[in-house]
Order: C-alpha cells, then sequence, then structure tokens
C-alpha cells in the first residue's frame, strides 16, 4: 500500500499520528469519498479478497466497494498507521426482508486507542460517520443520526433513530448485530461468495452505487437515482429521479467519479428472504 495515495484518495490531509481526531476524521473522509457500491457483480467483475487488488480497485481506479472491500482496505490503512485494530464479524438486518443474514455476513472493525474501544464501519452505506463508542445504551448523535450500541447476549445490536411514520414518532431500529471474537480475512471468502451469487443478497439482486454528502446522501439503483436530503437529527427527505439506461454511465462518472470497463446491467428485484434463523 501506498499511504499517502489513499489519504490522497480520500481527501485526508491531517496528522498521520494516531489519535482520536485523526480516526474521526479518516472514518469521515473514507464515507464522503468513497462509495457503496455492487456495480461489479453487474458488469461482469469478480470480486476477491485480496488485499493488493481491493487496493487497486478503490485507490488506484477510483472505485467504491461492498463492506468487504471498504473495510478490509481501512483495516489496511489503519494497521499501517499504527492503529490498534481487530476485524469482527455482523449479521446485518436486511432493510427489505427484515432478517438478519448469516455469519460473516458483514464486516466492521474495533480499534483500541487510549484505553477505549471504538467501532468502525466504512462499508454500510447510510450509517454512522465518525467511529462510535463500544458503550452501551449511550446515545451518539452525529450530523446523520443518532446511534447507539446495545448489549444482546454475547453479541452487540447498533441501532439507530429512524422516522415511523406509522407511530407518527421516531423510533429506534436496529441495523446489525456482531460479536467482539477476532475475525481473519479468510473468514468472509464463502459471504464474498454468496453476496455476489445469493437471490437473498442485496448485492445480487440489485445494482447500486450510494456515496455519503455533507448535507445528505446521494444513491443509484436500478434505474433510479435518490437524493437524500438531512432536515433534522433523524429526519430527511428524498427525491428521485427515474433514469433511461443509456444515461447510467454519465450519472455514475459525473456524480460518483466512476468509469466502469465492462457494460452495467441494470439490475433492482425482489430479494428472497433467507431463512429464518437469525
Amino acid at each position: 500500500m501506498d499511504v499517502t495515495k489513499y489519504l490522497l484518495r480520500i481527501g485526508y490531509n491531517g496528522p498521520p499520528v494516531p489519535s482520536l481526531d485523526a480516526l474521526r476524521a479518516l472514518h469521515r473522509c473514507h464515507l464522503l469519498s468513497v462509495p457503496f457500491e455492487s456495480l461489479s457483480i453487474h458488469c461482469g467483475e469478480k470480486i476477491t479478497l485480496n488485499p493488493q487488488e481491493v487496493y487497486d480497485k478503490i485507490v488506484r481506479r477510483r472505485r467504491g466497494g461492498f463492506c468487504f472491500e471498504n473495510n478490509s482496505l481501512f483495516y489496511w490503512l489503519l494497521k499501517e498507521l499504527g492503529y490498534q485494530t481487530t476485524i469482527l464479524s455482523a449479521h446485518v438486518k436486511n432493510v427489505f426482508t427484515k432478517r438478519y443474514g448469516p455469519p460473516c455476513d458483514h464486516m466492521v472493525l474495533l480499534v483500541d486507542l487510549s484505553g477505549q474501544q471504538w467501532l468502525c464501519d466504512v462499508g454500510f452505506g447510510n450509517s454512522f460517520r465518525m467511529p462510535l463508542l463500544l458503550e452501551p445504551r449511550t446515545e451518539q448523535t452525529q450530523e446523520n443520526g443518532v446511534f447507539r450500541l446495545w448489549p444482546d447476549g454475547d453479541m452487540w445490536a447498533l441501532e439507530c433513530i429512524q422516522e415511523a411514520a406509522e407511530l407518527q414518532r421516531s423510533a429506534w431500529a436496529s441495523l446489525y448485530k456482531f460479536t467482539l471474537e477476532k475475525r481473519k480475512l479468510a473468514d468472509f471468502k464463502s459471504m464474498c461468495e454468496y453476496h455476489q451469487t445469493s437471490p437473498s443478497s442485496l448485492f445480487f439482486c440489485k445494482s447500486f452505487c450510494s456515496l455519503h454528502l455533507p448535507e445528505g446522501m446521494l444513491t443509484y439503483m436500478g434505474l433510479r437515482l435518490i437524493t437524500t436530503t438531512y432536515t433534522g437529527t433523524a429526519t430527511c427527505q428524498k427525491e428521485t429521479r427515474e433514469l433511461e439506461e443509456e444515461e447510467i454511465p454519465s450519472i455514475l462518472k459525473e456524480k460518483f467519479g466512476i468509469v466502469l470497463i465492462g457494460k452495467l446491467k441494470p439490475k433492482d428485484v425482489e430479494i428472497i428472504p433467507p431463512p429464518p434463523i437469525y
């Protein structure tokens, strides 16, 4: 890895010495610069967990990636900068099926810094922008929402406040659960394949690309472009624009800085719920 090129890619120009301020800035810079996307699956590219291939894709080719790519690359960066960092496994609660995925469904990171532990995740779409302190039941307010970590047996649950129209108020919603068991990159190999081939995976069923913006988020999905603007701590407005297929390459280039080598096949089909085990 060329750390200087990575930091240039994400627009970070602060000190490289490990500190909480630097960790927060690195985390936010990555999310505001590197898209969360499934485009490789829909344009004939194979996704691997090879660190050098992920680095080439995101840093040199200025692409994005899904959780295993973004978080494994961020893990590599943090290790290079001297942070004590651990890879963890998580089960995501699918927003479409409302069910949790299998083990190693998602990768998250835990950083030990000055006697405290911080949850990091730069590969989960609309989630926290700066690391969360691993402290139970503490509400942590950020520019894009309010989050908390909730002990659940031998696991922890990440929750956020979301608008619940049917309740006419905001309510806590679970995003994913994770354990504190140390994992290796190789542990995610089978789920990396699963998310590229399973009709129960968001990534296989939907071609999408999402990027954090200072004032909200921008998401391409299927034949739609969705602009999210934050209007409060847990509220937002969304505008959806229908797209023609021939528009998509220019949208990806102009809005996300992405130029694909292969031809994208737009996809936005219903996800088949996985077995209700988790």
